[in-house]
């Protein structure tokens, strides 16, 4: 609906809020009347952070993780294991399996699944580096943790012909994620037991 404002400049930020996900025009103009409560310094400190968000964010030059720096804190941590790779759609889905605290190996972000009807074939996507990656590096498996969904299950077969041609296994988790879930809105119970209980990945079976 079209709201009614005494103020072009509460018009206008409520105008910005709603190009964000999930927020209405109700949603936007409760914020924004929350920030006119707030001191100037916090409303200028929020400003300030997002401007600095979108122009200071790097993407790790190796896995396209959003870093501080040009390779991120999970590639340069000794500590991981970086034999293990865990090959993901989004941003969203590393840091839901993060939380479980199940996988301690590193990440490849794919920026998205292929989906035909949204015209996003394997040229969209960070495909090609995974294949470079796995030819150079010394992984001994491979996990494929994308979502339960037929655009998902297509892109892990495509990731299979891809990658099969190396001396590396190949695992799915395990589906304890109904079909049809994203990974990150499933539990991270239900989550890291399926990392835990992944199986080998053996193609689609018609």
């Amino acid at each position: 609906m079209e709201g009614n404002y005494s103020s072009v400049l509460l018009k206008n930020v409520v105008g910005e809020l709603t190009r964000l996900p999930g927020i209405g025009q109700k949603t936007a103009l409760r914020l924004a009347l929350h920030l006119l409560k707030q001191s100037p310094e916090i409303a200028a400190a929020l400003g300030e952070t997002i401007i600095k968000l979108r122009s200071e964010i790097k993407y790790c030059t190796i896995c396209n993780n959003i870093s501080d720096r040009d390779i991120c804190d999970v590639c340069t941590n000794p500590k991981r294991d970086q034999t293990t790779l865990c090959i993901v759609e989004d941003i969203r889905d590393m840091l839901a399996i993060e939380n479980t605290a199940q996988f301690k190996g590193v990440y490849h972000i794919l920026g998205g699944i292929i989906s035909p009807v949204e015209g996003i074939g394997p040229s969209d996507l960070s495909i090609a580096p995974i294949v470079d990656k796995v030819d150079k590096g010394n992984f001994k498996e491979i996990i494929m943790a994308l979502p339960a969904t037929v655009e998902g299950d297509t892109t892990n077969f495509y990731l299979y012909k891809m990658l099969k041609q190396f001396n590396v296994n190949i695992s799915i988790i395990a589906r304890g994620i109904p079909v049809g879930d994203e990974l990150d809105y499933t539990d991270e119970i239900t989550l890291g037991r399926s990392i835990l209980m992944r199986q080998p990945y053996q193609g689609i079976k018609g």
